[in-house]
């Protein structure tokens, strides 16, 4: 691809570091995440326009705590430190930073300068969420203090002379109304950026290059049917046409009838001109999966046994050079392969790809983009809204939508009950409002009473959340009359079952899915 004008952000540890840079790329500006532990050399390679420090849950001045280089900050590259890398910016160029009388925790007003750059446009007393025990006591030589609340005296300070700012807030949070307002004044402002990138070009972009890779040999398409590997597949489609093959497993852990609606859509009979194979391996996976019970082992062993009949299919289809996947950037970011932040889940196309692999190359056309980056370019490329924004699901399917063992039996369990809440939620006017929404089947077993006799059945867990982009995210509220039909329903319908439970809890602490 051509080269483009980027911001990174050094990640130190933050639980919002995917956000910050979805909220970069808002602002029409490139935006990757890398650890704090980069290299400085490796950063004067990329060139960035402008960096961005996270927050991070340490105390700079501890010894063994997240740190960097002096040098950073004598690129001549403009720096803006969140909350901690705020306080590690100060900390390092010799400021001071101690541990504060109170804590601030939630929205809080501040008081900013709106001559400063940063706040071009922003009311004056504005609300921001802050998040820390410590607090910059002393500002390091050439800073002056731009912003305060009523227990922070410096909530936020600038370098105009080295274009070095700071804020203890979070600006990428929707709790804080006008950071991206904030952010879009740092990149398209201070660090000069044009603002250039678009979906629209990103296709032209990724077909030439996937054109250039690809040469005269023969794909091979992991699809799913879920919007992430849909998006790639006509994306490749477009750029090498009848030398790709779409393979698409059915792992026996798809929603109720979705193996022959994704067929509908891709096969002979549908709208796309695509070799379109569909492998019936439902037996295989459950026998792969007998007695396993902790989610990574279950992701792992789906995501390999996936990879093993692409291989197979390959084989049949002769000499196939590259394995296409829809894998999108938070994806990779959690699965631990960018920024600093624990492991979360391994993703069976990312953290659960065996250490071999059959095929020439892997390509990934998504793996820069965000979820609703990827829908916008599926929009581009002409693919149906329906499709583009079906309800995500997950690569590994229902098997971590079953906590615990998956069995045949608990399969048809979970795609019953998920099949009666979706047309509940769909005859409800409530599928446009509510982000994602499904059933899951939990491992508790109860007693319960049905026809005047003892049952003793399983517990399904309705799940149903509001988003922007994924990265966090609240339960969301649905009429009690809605989940008391949807509950009748599955006790009455789903055998097997005999309580229903509603998840409340938001991300974080929780993930989106269960396991």
């Amino acid at each position: 691809m051509n080269k483009r004008e980027m911001v990174i952000v050094l990640d130190f540890g933050g639980q919002y570091n995917q956000l910050v840079a979805r909220r970069v790329r808002e602002c029409s500006v490139y935006c990757e995440i890398y650890s704090y532990k980069t290299d400085i050399a490796r950063i004067k390679e990329m060139a960035p326009k402008g960096i961005i420090l996270t927050g991070g849950p340490n105390s700079c001045y501890e010894e063994g705590a997240p740190t960097y280089s002096r040098e950073l900050f004598e690129l001549g590259i403009p720096v803006l430190g969140l909350c901690y890398g705020a306080q590690l910016m100060q900390h390092i160029l010799g400021g001071k930073v101690e541990r504060a009388e109170k804590r601030e925790y939630g929205k809080t007003e501040i008081t900013v300068n709106t001559d400063c750059a940063l706040f071009q446009g922003v009311q004056e007393h504005t609300t921001c969420w802050m998040s820390h025990f410590d607090y910059i006591s002393r500002l390091a030589d050439g800073f002056v203090s731009v912003g305060h609340s009523a227990d922070c005296p410096v909530a936020a300070c600038e370098n105009t002379d080295r274009a070095l700012y700071g804020i203890q807030f979070h600006p990428e949070v929707l709790h804080t109304p006008e950071g991206t307002k904030m952010l879009y004044n740092f990149v398209r402002g201070i660090c000069g950026c044009k603002g250039d990138w678009k979906m629209d070009a990103f296709v032209e972009q990724s077909v030439k290059a996937i054109r250039e890779k690809v040469g005269d040999g023969k794909v091979l398409c992991a699809l799913s049917g879920g919007v992430d590997s849909s998006v790639a597949a006509v994306l490749l489609s477009k750029a090498v046409g009848d030398q790709l093959t779409c393979v698409f497993v059915d792992h026996g852990l798809l929603r109720k009838n979705e193996g022959d609606e994704v067929e509908a859509v891709f096969g002979s009979s549908g709208n796309y001109d695509l070799h379109f194979i569909r492998v019936n391996a439902q037996q295989r996976f459950y026998d792969k999966l007998a007695g396993v019970t902790e989610p990574e082992r279950k992701r792992k062993i789906i995501g390999e046994e996936f990879i093993r009949v692409f291989e197979e299919e390959a084989k049949k289809i002769g000499a196939v050079d590259f394995l296409v996947q829809g894998t999108i950037y938070p994806d990779v970011v959690e699965s631990g392969l960018g920024g600093e932040s624990a492991v979360i889940k391994s993703h069976h196309n990312v953290g659960g790809l065996p250490d071999y692999v059959d095929f020439k190359e892997i390509i990934e056309p998504l793996r820069d983009l965000f979820k609703d980056e990827v829908r916008k370019v599926g929009l581009e490329l002409g693919l149906p809204e329906y499709l583009v924004f079906r309800q995500p699901f997950p690569g590994p399917g229902l098997g971590i939508r079953i906590i615990g063992e998956v069995t045949e039996e608990k399969v048809r369990i979970v795609q019953d009950a998920d099949f009666i809440y979706r047309e509940e939620i769909a005859k409800a006017g409530l599928d446009k409002e509510i982000s994602q929404y499904f059933a899951a089947l939990t491992n508790m077993r109860s007693v319960g009473v049905m026809g005047d006799e003892r049952t003793y059945d399983y517990a399904v867990a309705l799940r149903a959340v509001k988003t922007v982009d994924f990265m966090t995210a609240e339960s969301a509220e649905i009429p009690y009359e809605v989940l008391n039909r949807v509950m009748n329903r599955i006790i009455n319908e789903v055998r097997g079952v005999n309580r229903v439970l509603y998840d409340l809890t938001s991300k974080p602490p929780g993930t989106i899915e269960l396991e």
